[in-house]
């Protein structure tokens, strides 16, 4: 997210035209806004609904999964769109990705077993990284560069209202019809938007690459090295999820498969020198996936540890992380202040530390003394540290990249974010098993009665070490510009 949807972010005013919802935009920013609104539903909605489901279909010990499959099958999407955008424009992509957004969503809903309901979630991460990189090379494409920080604050904006109301709604019907509604239900959502964008995409933002000669890229095969890479790094990070939920010696094998798939396919999708922490564009790619990694891993195992250890319900579970969207996007509003400009780095190594302290803090409610309301708080703060990096990592890689290579480092950016998702994600799930999280389930006698003693360690093991994560992220801010 980006900044706050304030009139002098959103509609900004230039000479020779209006702002985004001028005439000329208005549709076109409504259909695209509309599609991030529901992606942004989804996200919010699902992670309140997802420990129901676990428990439901005996699936707690994969727990991890879930969410980890969304981001591995995402990484094969963003590279397949931005190839897909450049060749044919992004109006395929877009409208691929969002049917196999729903349709993941369908087989996630109906499933019967675990493995099938991650089977569902890795179709919609497939779908999610088609989308959300066709979107940026839309707003590339169908906007000028005057329009573009405004339209980038409309998508924060557009995850205000969901994170407060997706817990609260998911809840609801999570309790009252049950947690498959949460899924099924989102796919309605999705023709509103398409009906409005689709058209205007197709009128500003269709055929290759403006610049390129005419039939030089419709028609051209993909970069098929790039496709291998792409296969390389999501399945590669697959494995290494596979091994981290296997305890078993056996599983040292698929994980040695995974690095050695994912070596060189970072090495070719990343800008050099990323893993070392190189200074300028490789750190600012490492940051975002340290800071993101580290969140959402965290985060991911907030519901759960509310619902199982505190026996709060779905609903208020969820609740706890509401807050997050709005402080999020207050801290994306800052950084977009031209007065702190000069004061970025120092913002970003801010909004680091309140991160690792959101997630340090979020495991004490474990102590029955802490009152949960602890988290909530806790979370606002986290979420208003991720506003300050997440937005910032956006505006600094734009500053620091070529014009002809905005699109590839932007790709790298998202990728970034992806595969430390799904990285951190299998450190924790790992770390979850190994103390017993596989087991947790929240009983009429309560938490407190002590049946699961080695449940408290289990989720203490996922936060701590992400807070030390988050700490090196920190670090890294001194060395997103160059000397």
């Amino acid at each position: 997210m980006a900044a706050l949807d304030t009139p002098d972010t959103v509609t900004v005013p230039a000479r020779g035209g209006g702002g985004v919802l001028s005439r000329d935009h208005r549709a076109l920013s409504i259909g695209i806004v509309s599609v991030v609104l529901v992606i942004a539903f989804e996200a919010t909605a699902v992670g309140t609904a997802m420990p129901v489901a676990a428990r439901e279909l005996h699936g707690v010990a994969l727990y991890a999964f879930a969410f980890s499959g969304y981001f591995t099958t995402s990484l094969f999407g963003m590279v397949l769109a931005g190839q897909w955008s450049d060749r044919d424009g992004p109006l395929g992509s877009l409208t691929a990705g969002i049917g196999a957004f729903a349709a993941g969503l369908l087989l996630s809903g109906t499933a019967a077993g675990m493995w099938v309901f991650v089977l569902g979630r890795a179709v919609q991460g497939l779908g999610g990284g088609l989308v959300i990189v066709a979107l940026y090379v839309v707003v590339g494409r169908a906007y000028p560069e005057r329009l573009r920080p405004a339209i980038m604050a409309a998508f924060a904006a557009a995850w205000v209202v969901p994170s407060v109301v997706g817990p609260l709604a998911a809840g609801a019907v999570t309790e009252h019809l049950g947690w498959r509604w949460v899924f099924i239900g989102i796919p309605a959502l999705v023709g509103i938007p398409l009906a409005l964008a689709l058209p205007q995409i197709r009128e500003r933002a269709g055929g290759p690459t403006e610049g390129a000669e005419e039939g030089s890229l419709s028609g051209r095969p993909l970069d098929r090295r790039r496709i291998r890479l792409a296969f390389g790094i999501a399945f590669g990070a697959g494995l290494l999820q596979y091994a981290a939920q296997d305890l078993r010696a056996l599983a040292a094998l698929p994980a040695l498969a995974g690095v050695a798939l994912l070596v060189p396919a970072v090495r070719g999708l990343l800008p050099r020198g990323t893993w070392r922490a190189a200074r300028g564009l490789p750190s600012v790619v490492l940051l975002r996936g340290v800071a993101a990694g580290s969140f959402v891993a965290a985060e991911s195992f907030v519901p759960l540890m509310l619902v199982t250890q505190r026996g709060l319900s779905p609903t208020l579970a969820g609740l706890s992380l509401a807050a997050g969207g709005a402080t999020w996007a207050l801290g994306s509003w800052v950084q977009a202040r031209p007065r702190v400009e000069p004061y970025r780095e120092r913002l970003m190594f801010l909004g680091m530390v309140l991160v690792a302290a959101a997630v340090a803090t979020a495991p004490s409610v474990l102590v029955h003394a802490v009152p949960v309301w602890t988290v909530a708080v806790a979370w606002a703060f986290g979420c208003f540290g991720m506003g300050l990096v997440i937005a910032s990592t956006s505006v600094l890689l734009l500053q620091l990249s070529a014009p002809h290579e905005a699109g590839t480092n932007s790709a790298a950016l998202q990728i970034s974010d992806a595969l430390c998702n799904v990285l951190l994600l299998a450190l924790g799930g790992a770390a979850f098993a190994a103390l017993g999280g596989g087991a947790v389930a929240h009983t009429e006698a309560g938490p407190a009665s002590g049946a699961h003693s080695s449940h408290p360690a289990a989720f203490a093991a996922v936060f701590l070490p992400m807070a030390g994560v988050a700490l090196a992220g920190a670090w890294v801010t001194t060395r997103v510009r160059r000397r």
